[in-house]
């Protein structure tokens, strides 16, 4: 009988060729990302989902650039430190005539750049002859558009698709169209121009090609603009120094006023500048503010829970991110129970799609509720924010959106009236686990069997004993102190009721979950050590779950695995069952901070930081594989991560957060460092214009012997910084 193994998932991403068989540059901004290969090119025969996206849709499929009829050489390519753009260095083959050579290879210098800037991808080819005497030249440009919608590139197959329209060529334009099932017509306006040494002609509806004679010393230039329309948003069209210039200056304000950290290893800083670069480039304007979308290429849009933890792990330092995901967020909140959408009044966001497929209802995802944890996310945040910025006047404003999500909480979102959070999707498409790990085999028992519905995963019962905690607070700063005294109360009978159904003395850990027959799933996963961070845990239990991640079974020297070695379902190629997440780890080390267990914290930064320098561009990727540490090698890659991706770039901040046990409290005024701890390979660590209200500092800490010293370097406004060495 023929061996076959079938995967259910109606969303699992084919992995018809991987991130690690050929490295790929990315580049995105706002709702247009890009993903290319080392030439710059789109090549349809190299990997799946290289593309020019916008809107859910790949726009362009195809571009390829060629020398003649060749590709060029590859020297050397990059995507720029700051993610502004991509910059390739080529060069000519050997060229022959019958037998002859009459153009040596690295006779012609090609330099190649590339940038995104509202919703067009600009290009810039200079081409300079360094040889001695005159040489004729051809580049061609091949281009095609598929309009593929971005679930399609990941491998589900539709049983009708739109009409392709023919292509329109005119001088300097070509123009590829698709008119959708949904009635949107999206076009690809591909325009181009050169300096005067070269001529562009049409060789056929799909490329162009570009001749002259170039002397020595004397470069030449081809422009090329490709331009995202769909519907009636058709994109300005600039020059592509008009574009730089504006791309330029976008990133200079959005460092000009934001904090900053340095420290004395030039690694680490490469890994700090990368995660807060790609942090930028992840961010997309929405009317409400910014929002960090979720990773490229699978996951360019907004998510809810990502949103929300991405927010987190930055809280400390770039707060308007956290308005911002909380205010779209409350836009964004559920008002009716629509069950195809997984929807229910209060229920805070999982995501939102904008290509063909979420517009016809192909994939329930247009807008989509289908996350258990993000709405006590949405509430715990609320609070978080509050404690770091004392933003009283937009806690008012958010606070009808909080008691709704409170009240989704205690109906909707406990299914059983057991007083526990559960789900079960609703939605006939929709997703089966809607915690973050949501793959099909994420939650099951010992023995291995999956757990059926309705859950309670460990995770959520913290999350939503942080959100009434954090609620009651907030409701006593706005006047509700009724309210408040009930919250507090119903945390408390929460935290104790908790103890009493998860705790598994055996294990030292919490259960997985509740299944629908309240039975625990007692395997040994890192989702206990995401309760830590909520303080939902005794002192003695925190310990042990600390020490239990921390050991050989799940700590691989690359980080914690997602679950334990010896579990059942254990693999560590496996998406959720056995593999390592930055941000999974970010939040187990501000778990074991907030139990004074900074030493744990700090492993788990250095074997973070140690798997940054390992990967492409010093960029931690969405998560790999969680085998053994082995020595002179570097983490083994998943094969369809995204990379970015929003949670991961953000994990050093909360991971340096948790190592310093840091707190701000903007309604005194004061910053907190309790247990402070760096690494050995740190001698200094800086944070510049931290800002606190109106108030701002900047610190030094240095290591010396058992502790950190904290320097004050300078202070502008009312602010304080309390150091404390016992919890």
């Amino acid at each position: 009988m023929e061996n076959v193994i079938r995967v259910n998932d109606q969303f699992y991403i084919l992995a018809s060729s991987g991130l690690t068989d050929h490295r790929t540059l990315v580049l995105k901004h706002n709702e247009l990302f890009g993903v290319f290969d080392r030439y710059g090119d789109i090549y349809s025969f190299g990997r799946a989902e290289q593309g020019l996206y916008y809107e859910g849709t790949r726009f362009l499929s195809q571009m390829v650039l060629k020398l003649g009829k060749d590709r060029p050489f590859l020297l050397s390519s990059t995507v720029r430190e700051d993610n502004g753009l991509i910059a390739a260095d080529l060069t000519n083959q050997d060229i022959s005539v019958e037998g002859q050579v009459v153009m040596p290879r690295g006779t012609l210098h090609l330099f190649r750049t590339k940038l995104l800037w509202n919703d067009t991808c600009y290009e810039c080819l200079r081409v300079q002859n360094y040889g001695r005497a005159p040489v004729k030249v051809a580049l061609v440009y091949h281009l095609d558009a598929d309009f593929a919608d971005i679930f399609e590139v990941r491998g589900m197959t539709r049983k009708q698709r739109g009409k392709r329209e023919p292509n329109i060529v005119t001088s300097g334009n070509i123009v590829m169209g698709y008119h959708g099932l949904d009635d949107i017509v999206r076009r690809t306006n591909v325009g181009y121009s050169t300096t005067p040494d070269l001529q562009a002609s049409v060789i056929s509806d799909s490329a162009v090609q570009f001749e002259g004679l170039l002397n020595p010393d004397c470069p030449a230039a081809i422009y090329l603009t490709v331009a995202c329309e769909s519907g009636t948003n058709k994109p300005s069209r600039f020059t592509y120094e008009q574009a730089f210039s504006g791309a330029a200056h976008s990133l200079h304000n959005a460092s000009a006023s934001t904090c900053h950290i340095e420290t004395s290893d030039e690694w680490f800083n490469e890994w700090l500048r990368r995660s807060t670069t790609d942090l930028h480039m992840m961010m997309t304007e929405k009317i409400e503010g910014p929002y960090p979308y979720a990773g490229v290429p699978w996951f360019s849009t907004a998510f809810g829970r990502d949103g929300l933890i991405t927010a987190l792990e930055v809280l400390w330092m770039k707060p308007e991110i956290t308005k911002g995901v909380l205010s779209f967020l409350a836009a964004m909140q559920a008002q009716a129970v629509i069950p195809d959408q997984d929807a229910e009044p209060g229920k805070i966001l999982h995501e939102t799609r904008g290509g063909e497929m979420a517009r016809l209802g192909e994939i329930p995802f247009g807008r989509y509720y289908g996350s258990v944890d993000s709405t006590p996310l949405f509430v715990l945040l609320a609070g978080m924010y509050f404690r770091r910025t004392a933003d009283r006047k937009f806690i008012e404003t958010l606070w009808p959106h909080i008691e709704a999500a409170l009240d989704w909480i205690d109906t909707y979102g406990d299914i059983d009236g057991d007083g526990f959070v559960e789900y079960q999707r609703k939605a006939h498409k929709g997703l089966l686990h809607q915690g973050w790990k949501d793959s099909r085999d994420a939650v099951f028992h010992a023995d291995g069997s999956l757990a059926d519905p309705p859950i309670a995963l460990c995770e959520v019962q913290a999350y939503v004993y942080a959100a009434k905690c954090a609620a009651g607070e907030l409701a006593a700063e706005l006047g509700h102190h009724e309210k408040s005294a009930k919250l507090l109360q119903a945390a408390e009978s929460l935290k104790q009721r908790f103890q009493e159904a998860f705790w598994c003395e055996e294990l030292s850990t919490y259960a997985l979950a509740l299944d629908g027959k309240k039975q625990p799933c007692r395997v040994r996963t890192s989702n206990a050590g995401q309760c830590l961070f909520t303080n939902i845990a005794g002192r003695e239990q925190a310990h042990r779950i600390t020490d239990g991640l921390v050991a050989d079974e799940f700590f691989s020297g690359w980080g914690v695995r997602t679950v334990a070695e010896a579990e059942s379902r254990y693999n560590p190629m496996s998406y959720h069952n056995g593999s390592i997440w930055p941000h999974d780890n970010a939040l187990l080390a501000y778990g074991f901070s907030r139990y004074g267990r900074q030493a744990a914290a700090l492993k788990v930064l250095t074997a973070m930081f140690d798997a940054s320098y390992s990967v492409d561009l010093h960029r931690l990727p969405e998560l790999f594989c969680g085998f053994r540490r082995r020595e002179g090698e570097g983490p083994t890659l998943y094969p369809v991560a995204c990379a970015p991706q929003a949670w991961a770039s953000a994990a050093v901040f909360l991971l340096l957060q948790a190592s310093l046990g840091m707190d701000i409290d903007a309604a005194h005024q004061q910053v907190h460092f309790v247990n402070p701890i760096l690494p050995d390979f740190l001698d200094e660590l800086r944070i510049t214009n931290l800002m606190v209200g109106s108030a701002s500092v900047d610190l030094s800490f240095e290591p010396h012997a058992q502790e950190v010293t904290i320097k004050l370097l300078r202070r502008k406004g009312d602010i304080q910084i309390i150091t404390s060495h016992n919890r």
